[in-house]
């Protein structure tokens, strides 16, 4: 993605020398003139995109590189949120931030130049430059205005499907006639309908666009989540689990495709984070609701489970509406009756935006956000070997935390903690994990090895599961289970890392909308396989399951190693072969290549 791109503009070298300006530069251009006329059709209301010639939009010009001004010093150190530089002093916010890339050099500009009919064609300026000061203010616009919300969405998706933990603490199983097969079970055919919607709900959603398909998602899943109220059967209870499956499948892929629409490749990782720490304060909030909702048992005669599903789904209910307000299609299409007529984002903005996202990487401008994926191309995405050994880690990486997560409650409840002492324990847990989730994720980006701290939370795991496997647990005080389980499960979550990494090794859109979704039905593959390594015949210790856990954590061990090695060997492959030709050879094959995506010669895996 970036990493390839930037590699490739560093090894042709820039008709403009990147360069790191200390004072403040005069950014007028000719294409900024351009671009204020822009602006002024903007603010008389009318249609900029339907004024600009395909001659216009397109923009080809012999002066890229020399017209466009200086460039940025590149960035050796990725920051995320402050300015300062690490050495204890503040870089100057004045100096250029248009960072180097293929569109700097004219030979390569052509070749990379997004397609006429995507959505920011109107913003899209090769010449464009911009401070330091305007795109770190602009970043946290965008955290506020998109990231946040993103982010509550996905609290609602998580009080939805989670909130079943808490139920089981209200005696949800033998009023239903239920036992921890039957448990099972559900949580399985979750799982597996959740896995199965993947790749429709992304194809619907890169047909649709995910700020129509999202908000879709929400209403339809809050009124089976609240409809829960009325559960009475076995087969009732398994049916609510299947629709909830097949209506929130595909949501945190689309999410994903949706963010890299505002983002640079290492700040959405960091942002992952983030999004999946809003997993987990809802997994917190949900004990604390619960706490409280699960105390109106009797009300009006119905059991405390039966009010927490129906008032969090309706909840849910309420977020799902907002968001056909609060989600814009992209970040040149903010302005609406709900937003605003002239949106969240002047033009000078859009353009920084669109400019900033498509330099770090050309390939999101090969498809716009209204454009299906075609059968041929989803066969092809699906074929994209390279991308296997990552859905292979989604398959089996936290197998060995959901396991123990999944019957945290039950556990806790077994052991003769009360309904309410059960649901405020498990908030330790979410505590920890959320800061150890933070960490990982920032120092994976800082140092650029994704797979050797991707790994770390195997490894975080071994000596909690030894002690599970060998101690007799009903021997020992409840209270020392309690902390144990609550260090393993506060272990560190490398999901944001790994979603990240499937963005980054898909380099274009159509890969980067299958690959996301295939890798998040690899995970839900690995929660049916975590939700029955745990059986009632092996309780309470469940000796056998954490021998197959520990068999696990090995085998994820190694996986994590030969992956990097793969990665590393494809990458001096390419390299050997990109080495050995020459600037005119290079420039060929990249004026008539049909590789495509992460098959070019002129991208390199992140590893």
């Amino acid at each position: 993605m970036a990493r390839g791109f930037q590699s490739l503009y560093a090894t042709f070298g820039s008709g403009s020398t990147a360069r790191h300006s200390t004072t403040t530069v005069q950014l007028t251009t000719p294409e900024d003139e351009r671009l204020e006329e822009w602006k002024e059709r903007d603010d008389d209301g009318d249609d900029a995109r339907s004024d600009i010639s395909k001659e216009d939009a397109l923009v080809t010009t012999a002066l890229i590189g020399t017209s466009g001004g200086e460039l940025g010093q590149p960035e050796v150190r990725r920051r995320f949120w402050s300015s300062n530089n690490g050495k204890g002093r503040e870089e100057d916010l004045d100096a250029i931030a248009t960072q180097p890339s293929v569109f700097d050099d004219p030979s390569l500009a052509d070749k990379y130049r997004p397609q006429s009919d995507w959505e920011n064609i109107h913003r899209f300026d090769p010449n464009a430059r911009w401070t330091w000061r305007e795109e770190r203010a602009l970043v946290r616009k965008i955290d506020f205005r998109i990231m946040l919300w993103t982010c509550l969405m996905f609290c609602a998706l998580e009080m939805d499907r989670a909130n079943i933990k808490q139920a089981v603490t209200d005696n949800l199983l033998p009023e239903l006639g239920l036992g921890t097969n039957d448990y099972n079970l559900g949580n399985s055919l979750f799982a597996l309908s959740f896995l199965l919607a993947e790749v429709p709900s992304q194809l619907i959603s890169k047909r649709l666009g995910p700020d129509r398909w999202i908000p879709i998602q929400m209403v339809l899943w809050s009124l089976v989540a609240s409809s829960q109220f009325t559960l009475g059967s076995r087969a009732g209870f398994l049916i609510s689990r299947v629709f909830l499956g097949v209506l929130q499948g595909g949501f945190i892929p689309t999410v994903v495709l949706y963010l890299s629409y505002f983002y640079k490749a290492h700040e959405l990782s960091i942002r992952l984070g983030f999004f999946w720490t809003a997993m987990v304060f809802a997994d917190i909030f949900a004990a604390l609701s619960a706490f409280a909702l699960l105390h109106m048992r009797g009300f009006l005669g119905y059991s405390g489970w039966r009010w927490l599903f129906l008032v969090e789904g309706l909840v849910t209910l309420m977020f799902g509406l907002l968001a056909f307000g609060l989600m814009p299609a992209g970040p040149t299409q903010t302005a609406s009756w709900f937003r605003g007529r002239d949106g969240w984002f002047s033009p000078r903005e859009e353009m920084i935006i669109v400019n900033r996202v498509i330099r770090d990487d050309p390939s999101k401008g090969g498809m716009h956000n209204r454009e299906p994926i075609t059968f041929r191309l989803l066969w092809k995405s699906l074929c994209d070997y390279d991308l296997w050994p990552l859905y292979l880690i989604g398959l089996t990486n936290h197998i060995p935390f959901g396991t123990p997560s999944s019957y945290l409650t039950l556990s806790l409840k077994n052991m003769g903690f009360s309904t309410f002492q059960t649901n405020l324990l498990v908030i330790p847990s979410q505590l920890i994990h959320i800061a150890n989730m933070l960490i990982i994720t920032y120092v994976s980006e800082m140092i650029g090895q994704l797979a050797l701290v991707a790994v770390v939370p195997q490894i975080w795991c071994i000596p909690f599961l030894l002690w599970f496997r060998f101690v007799d647990t009903t021997a020992v005080s409840k209270w020392m289970v309690w902390l144990l389980l609550t260090i393993l499960l506060g272990s560190p979550y490398a999901h944001p890392i790994q979603v990240g990494w499937v963005s980054r090794n898909s380099n274009t859109v159509r890969s980067r909308t299958v690959g996301s979704a295939m890798y998040n039905m690899c995970v839900q593959g690995g929660s049916i396989i975590a939700s029955n390594i745990y059986r009632e015949d092996d309780a309470p210790q469940y000796r056998r399951g954490n021998t197959v856990l520990l068999y696990i954590v090995g085998f994820n061990t190694v996986l994590y190693l030969s992956t990097k090695a793969y990665y590393t060997y494809r990458n001096r492959q390419r390299e050997r072969k990109w080495d050995g030709m020459s600037e005119h050879e290079r420039i060929k094959y990249i004026s008539t290549t049909t590789d495509s995506g992460n098959k070019r010669l002129d991208f390199r895996f992140a590893s």
